[in-house]
């Protein structure tokens, strides 16, 4: 249904990009920039409390990736909403499309760019394709989630819940790594990438120990304080439990 406004929200680390691109949205009469959010947490309460017509959402925020922030909130957002991924870095397009992003923007833009943006945006609404929500689109990969990391290195990596077996604390490099089902070798994940953010990407990772993380759904057992996990893991022996976590691994099996 067409609207004489529409509610738009930028989320963005970088203050002059957000500037910049809300002065832009001002040459356009019935849209509204409802507010501004500078990471992922804020940016999560700012969507649910204003239910944008429109985001644009920066790729990589100081505490989560964009992508990953679209997984988190698919459950709440019952409203159509549109994405528009805010980005300098072009290699991140096909991450936008498999998130079920409605477009990108590459910082920095041109004028004309940001108008073809809004101009297909209005023809989705006179042609009644609006009412497509973000929770609605379509499932990928048999319906598994896709959520994305980010190595020391800024590479970006799209994975599986399932493509993981477990993730371990690398004390000599003061980081943590992830332990992939078909690669021998750990991938390194960004510094800035916690317990807390791991736990985030999939309600099947679960904390075992100050070190180590695993990947619920490949728990074959508890014996004698360690997790023995299903193939191709089943030969891995350092998956010690710790106390602080051993409610966690009890809660974590009963919802299984």
């Amino acid at each position: 249904m067409k609207k004489d406004k529409y509610r738009l929200l930028i989320i963005d680390d970088n203050i002059d990009c957000c500037d910049e691109l809300c002065f832009q949205l001002k040459r356009y009469d019935n849209l509204t920039v409802e507010g501004m959010a500078h990471n992922g947490v804020k940016g999560r309460k700012l969507i649910e409390k204003t239910r944008p017509d429109l985001l644009f959402l920066d790729v990589e925020l100081p505490d989560t990736l964009g992508m990953n922030l679209l997984n988190e909130i698919k459950d709440k957002v019952d409203w159509p909403m549109k994405v528009v991924f805010y980005t300098c870095y072009d290699k991140y397009m096909l991450d936008a499309i498999r998130s079920s992003a409605f477009d990108y923007l590459l910082k920095p833009f041109e004028p004309a760019e940001l108008d073809a943006i809004i101009s297909r945006f209005y023809n989705q609404v006179e042609d009644g394709n609006l009412k497509d929500s973000l929770m609605q689109a379509a499932p990928v990969n048999g319906g598994e989630k896709l959520f994305a990391i980010v190595t020391p290195t800024d590479e970006m990596r799209v994975l599986r819940a399932s493509d993981i077996g477990y993730f371990r604390y690398n004390s000599e490099r003061k980081l943590w790594e992830v332990i992939l089902r078909n690669n021998n070798t750990p991938l390194l994940l960004k510094r800035n990438t916690n317990a807390e953010i791991i736990k985030r990407f999939d309600k099947c990772f679960v904390q075992i120990h100050q070190s180590y993380i695993i990947n619920i759904n490949y728990l074959q057992v508890v014996k004698n304080g360690y997790c023995m996990l299903y193939p191709p893991f089943d030969n891995v022996t350092e998956l010690q439990v710790s106390k602080k976590y051993k409610k966690d691994i009890e809660e974590a099996l009963f919802q299984l």
